[in-house]
């Protein structure tokens, strides 16, 4: 774990300078590099969300049952380890074939992000 020192906050990981990076709204820890997007077209609670393949500085708290717009998964909500805001889930456990894909995959929402690094 690469540790640094920005604006008074002290991250615990940092994505590479010169990488397209989604960062919290709230703080600007890091939280996925553009390269670990899978798509765009998912909603949360929220809006619009991402589904990432992995994420850093999030935290994870215990799986539930939920019903979501594509069926019974078992998630985990996630949040920024820095300050703590809710960011979406983790998909722990999908119960329908078709969406098993997204086991081990995050939900991040696009009201709780900010693109940062080379997106020009």
């Amino acid at each position: 774990i690469n540790k640094r020192t920005r604006v008074d906050t002290t991250f615990r990981s940092y994505l590479p300078m010169g990488v397209r990076t989604y960062s919290c709204i709230h703080c600007r820890a890091h939280l996925a590099d553009h390269h670990q997007l899978i798509s765009k077209s998912f909603q949360g609670s929220q809006g619009r969300a991402y589904l990432f393949n992995s994420v850093v500085n999030v935290g994870c708290g215990p799986a539930e049952e939920r019903v979501l717009l594509t069926g019974l998964h078992a998630v985990a909500d996630i949040y920024c380890e820095s300050c703590k805001t809710t960011l979406g889930w983790k998909y722990e456990h999908a119960f329908e074939t078709s969406q098993k894909y997204k086991e081990g995959k995050y939900i991040i929402e696009v009201a709780h992000m900010v693109k940062e690094n080379c997106w020009e």
